[in-house]
Order: structure tokens, then C-alpha cells, then sequence
């Protein structure tokens, strides 16, 4: 072990602190062949964080998660997960990282009990301790009550939540969570938001990947944007939306346009659509090009209404990116 892995290891076994980051990324770059997965990535996330992962399809969010879970090697750089070298310790990171993927991978012919009481002995959860632990998260996850039903009757949503709640058995301060509200309703989502929320306030550390912008906004602390394996941005979800997004306005003309180029050609502004009468605008930074929009539109095509609004995370995601993110 190198010895700036032990001293890391070691102020991580030190009472916990909360100095040492929960996710630690060191120049990492993952290859396959000439094909650069992830390039020279860097980034920490803090004990107690709720963190959002955000990419496009092939950015480099599976790879990279895959090198945090031990289940892949970077091809140079470390990654540090509690101060553990995921590489070299990966037993320990094994055994602080709770994982709930896409496929929620439940034994769907067991009970929701069954499926609880075969992942407690797969982590050694001792027998006097794991009865309590599995009617805690049960009922945590409001599936107590069916807790002898088979997982294959379960919905979407349920099954989830199940997910969420084996995930969390062996106590994990690290969960990380793929997509987790996909394919589910409105009312669970909910739900499983409230849960993840309050995973805040029990000091554990969220990693989430979503394609889901407003779940991204609705739980996550800070957002890191990759692409092309690269980091892009990372910041607030809102201090995103004020630093690249400036202001969306939208404009009712009572005519379509036919200056939508000369819209375009604005000092300010990123981007201009026309669907009929209805213009979308956006605009970088703080410029206030309002008048200047006013005065070239009454001009040939009258104006029915006019709001400015801020960006929403699409909308910012595109622009920094360049696609939109289910591309």
C-alpha cells in the first residue's frame, strides 16, 4: 500500500471524522483500447451529502460508478471512498456501500421477508440484531404489512422501495442509488424522496444518478454534469441555474416572426425558437435584452404576452452539454 493510502486509511479510521470525503476521485481515466470511458476525472463528495451524477447516455456514469464500487479498475488515478483505496481495500468499501441499481435484482418467487432475511446473512448480520433491523426498514419503507407477500405481486413502485430498504440492512454510511424512481408513480416517487431525504439527516451519504432533472433539483445538495468522461460542471443546483442560465423569455406574438435569425444575433442571447406564435428565448448571464426583443417584434409581429422566467435544469443541461440528457 502506498503511503499516502495509509495516512488516508488512517485519518479515516480516526472517530469517523468528517473531514475525510466520503467519495474521493483522484485523476482518474478508464480505457478501453483507444476509447477513453472517463478522462482524467476529480471529485469529492462530502460524509452526510446528498450528490447528484448527472450525464447523458455514454458520458462515463456507469464507468465511473463502477470504479467506486470496486467492480472496475481505473486505468490510472485513485478513488477513495471513507479514506479506503477502493482498489486495494475493496472488502472494507464492500462493507460501507450500500447499492441499489436499475435492476432492483429481488428474488421475485420469495417473500419481501425472504429477500431481507437472505441479505442479512449474506453481510453477517448477527441473528439477535436482524429481525429488529428488517422490521425497522420495513416499516421505514411502508412494507411491513407485507412483509409474507411474494415480490412478484409487488409494483413498480414497491419493489423500489424493497430495494431501497435491503440496501440499507447492513447499515452503509455510502448508498448509492441508479436511477432510483425510474418506471414508478408519482406517488411512490414521492415517497422514495422522503426516504432518501431523511437518509440526510442519519449522517449517510447519497450518490445518485438520475435522468430525471427536477428529482435532481428536488434532493440533491450539489450536481456534477460529465460528459464525454469529463467533468463539466459541478456546483448547486441553483447556483448552476444562475451562473449558465440567465433568464428564459417567453414571448406570445400575435403574428409568426420572421426575424427569428436577428433574435438569434442578440448580444446575450443563446438560443431562440419559434412554434408559430410562441418564442422561447434564452439568454447568458445577466443581460437584459428585454427591450431590445420589445422593440424588434412590435416592429412587424405585435406582442400578445411576454414572461421571463429562470432556467430550469434541462434547459441548463443542454447548454453545457450540447444534448439533451436521454440522448
Amino acid at each position: 500500500m502506498s503511503k499516502d493510502a495509509t495516512q488516508v486509511n488512517t485519518a479515516a479510521q480516526q472517530g469517523g471524522r468528517s473531514d475525510i470525503p466520503a467519495i474521493d476521485m483522484r485523476d482518474i481515466s478508464k480505457s478501453f483500447g483507444s476509447f477513453h470511458a472517463v478522462d482524467h476525472l476529480s471529485l469529492n463528495v462530502k460524509q452526510g451529502e446528498i450528490f447528484g451524477l448527472l450525464g447523458p447516455n455514454g458520458s462515463g456514469k456507469t464507468t465511473t460508478i463502477n470504479m467506486i464500487s470496486g467492480l472496475s479498475a481505473p486505468t490510472s488515478g485513485e478513488v477513495y471512498v471513507l479514506g479506503y483505496n477502493v482498489h486495494r481495500q475493496s472488502r472494507h468499501v464492500r462493507q460501507l456501500l450500500g447499492s441499489v441499481p436499475q435492476e432492483t435484482a429481488l428474488y421475485e418467487e420469495l417473500t419481501a421477508w425472504a429477500n431481507m432475511d437472505f441479505h442479512a446473512d449474506l453481510f453477517g448480520i448477527p441473528r439477535r440484531e436482524k429481525k429488529e433491523r428488517i422490521t425497522r426498514l420495513l416499516e421505514l419503507v411502508q412494507l411491513l404489512d407485507r412483509k409474507d407477500s411474494r415480490v412478484g405481486t409487488f409494483s413498480g413502485g414497491m419493489k423500489r422501495r424493497l430495494a431501497l430498504a435491503r440496501a440499507m440492512l447492513h447499515e452503509p454510511q455510502l448508498l448509492y442509488l441508479d436511477e432510483p424512481t425510474l418506471g414508478v408513480d408519482v406517488q411512490a416517487r414521492r415517497a422514495i424522496w422522503d426516504y432518501v431525504l431523511s437518509l440526510r439527516d442519519q449522517g449517510k451519504t447519497v450518490l445518485i444518478t438520475t435522468n430525471y432533472l427536477e428529482e435532481a433539483q428536488a434532493l440533491c445538495e450539489r450536481l456534477a454534469i460529465i460528459d464525454h468522461g469529463k467533468l463539466i460542471a459541478v456546483d448547486t443546483p441553483e447556483h448552476l441555474k444562475k451562473t449558465y442560465g440567465g433568464s428564459v423569455i417567453e414571448i406570445e406574438t400575435e403574428h409568426p416572426t420572421t426575424d427569428i435569425a436577428k433574435l438569434r444575433a442578440l448580444d446575450g442571447v443563446t438560443g431562440a425558437t419559434q412554434d408559430g406564435t410562441h418564442l422561447k428565448i434564452t439568454t447568458q448571464g445577466t443581460s437584459n435584452i428585454v427591450a431590445q426583443l420589445i422593440t424588434i417584434l412590435m416592429q412587424e409581429n405585435g406582442i400578445r404576452d411576454i414572461a421571463i422566467r429562470e432556467p430550469n435544469l434541462d434547459e441548463i443541461f443542454l447548454l453545457l452539454t450540447g444534448s439533451a440528457l436521454r440522448d
